[in-house]
């Protein structure tokens, strides 16, 4: 049998506290993922993490005694020549960009979080130029790679890269399907391959609509055991706040957590003024477990992912980008989910849109299954989240200070215009250096009231 050559991986945002979940997952699929080239790509403000992480993932790779190279780079197209497929996991302007799209919209008595509401339409609209001009290279220098994004606001991102970039091959993954799947396996006190879920809608607001063990329906049995206060289906960042039993089975399948966004808004508010006037918003507890893990990675006796970076947030993310990395390659034809060019798989948003469904993962890519008409009683809310997907992207794409506007006035979590208005300026201002686009003659009056 002909020996299938090494593969070249570029990791656009090497430098991350999360590459070593990256590694890890690269290690302990090698024998069906051969990487031979692994290529950790980071820009000057991120050398000295990249330098960090860069040497543990060597250390790694030594002790698993796989034939992986591992390169350190801030020169990214080195890195994207010829690969196999490319993977981002970026945060334009580092953490203190987060902390920044936290605190201002609590400053005006908004929810602040980095991928919902105006914290993740403020990320998007710095990101989203950035991973197009990516896209633009790669179809130069590696026409034929799949980009694997899992930068967030991935839906967004996604949505523009799929609209705006002539490079096809776009795949956005996420963790929180696979993290539920993990969860209800283990609620349900069976095997993860036991379960099926059928996913559905957009990116952090994906519904599992179907619930199976062995093909058999048993999604009432899970929302009735969501009820229970002792079980939360949740993760690292967002509140582990109990479902109404009422609520959760009147609305029939089964929510992602971030949903408590929207249907715990009140509350989750409260909880985020509370530690925003204490001073430890998420973007500020997770800057302090970075230092802690960067400390950590410095010892040169760790040769291990460490165990604290599960507190990160982005747990079993590698699980997510491994696995549809090795179903392209092995042609597995297994279920995935993933975000995707619709195509008719949700028959009521748009066919070009990126939503968020379970995928048929094949060597040319994934396929996404038919779901057809997505329950009425969440069918208007994923609508108006993908509207506001669709014109965050546009404003990220054009500058619009008008579509950045009307986007946060179609997002649920800004109750009126004139507050996206105060927010949409104060966020613009801060991030000045990143948003060329809209500091142009035309829109500077907008900013500058």
């Amino acid at each position: 049998m002909e020996m299938k050559k090494g593969l070249k991986i570029a990791t656009i945002g090497g430098g991350s506290s999360y590459t070593p979940e990256l590694i890890e997952g690269f290690i302990k699929r090698f024998d069906e993922l051969p990487v031979s080239e692994l290529w950790l790509v980071d820009i000057e403000a991120g050398k000295e993490k990249l330098e960090i992480v860069g040497t543990l993932a060597k250390r790694m790779v030594e002790k698993a005694g796989v034939p992986m190279e591992i390169h350190l780079t801030l020169d990214r197209h080195q890195a994207l020549q010829d690969a196999d497929f490319v993977t981002t996991q970026m945060r334009v302007g580092l953490l203190d960009a987060r902390v920044k799209d936290e605190r201002i919209p609590l400053e005006l008595g908004l929810i602040g979080q980095e991928t919902n509401g105006a914290g993740g339409l403020s990320k998007a609209l710095r990101t989203i130029p950035v991973l197009l001009e990516i896209a633009e290279e790669m179809q130069e220098l590696c026409p034929n790679a799949w980009l694997i994004n899992f930068t967030n606001p991935a839906g967004m991102v996604t949505e523009a890269l799929l609209r705006y970039s002539k490079h096809e091959k776009v795949i956005g993954v996420c963790n929180v399907p696979f993290n539920m799947h993990m969860s209800i396996a283990k609620m349900l006190g069976v095997d993860m391959e036991r379960v099926r879920i059928d996913f559905a809608g957009l990116n952090h607001m994906v519904f599992g609509i179907h619930v199976y063990v062995d093909d058999q329906e048993v999604t009432d049995k899970v929302l009735d055991m969501l009820s229970n206060p002792e079980i939360q289906l949740t993760m690292k960042n967002i509140a582990p706040l109990a479902w109404n039993k009422t609520f959760l089975k009147s609305l029939g399948v089964v929510p992602c957590p971030y949903h408590r966004y929207y249907y715990k808004t009140s509350t989750i508010l409260e909880e985020e003024l509370e530690a925003f006037k204490s001073g430890e918003t998420r973007a500020e507890i997770v800057k302090k477990l970075e230092d802690g893990l960067f400390e950590l990675y410095k010892d040169e006796n760790l040769d291990i992912k460490p165990p604290q970076l599960e507190q990160r947030g982005g747990a079993y993310y590698s699980d997510a980008a491994c696995n549809v990395i090795s179903s392209i390659y092995n042609d597995k034809k297994d279920i995935q989910v993933l975000n995707v060019q619709n195509k008719g798989s949700l028959t009521e948003i748009d066919y070009d849109s990126a939503v968020e469904v379970s995928c048929i993962v094949t060597k040319n890519g994934p396929i996404p299954l038919t779901i057809g008409k997505l329950p009425v009683q969440v069918l208007g809310l994923v609508q108006q989240i993908k509207s506001f997907e669709r014109i965050g992207a546009e404003a990220a794409v054009s500058g619009s200070y008008d579509k950045a506007l009307l986007a946060l006035t179609i997002n649920p979590l800004i109750p009126s215009d004139d507050l996206a208005e105060a927010v949409l300026q104060k966020l613009l201002s801060a991030h000045e250096e990143y948003l060329p686009q809209f500091f142009t003659e035309n829109v500077l009056s907008n900013i500058q009231g």
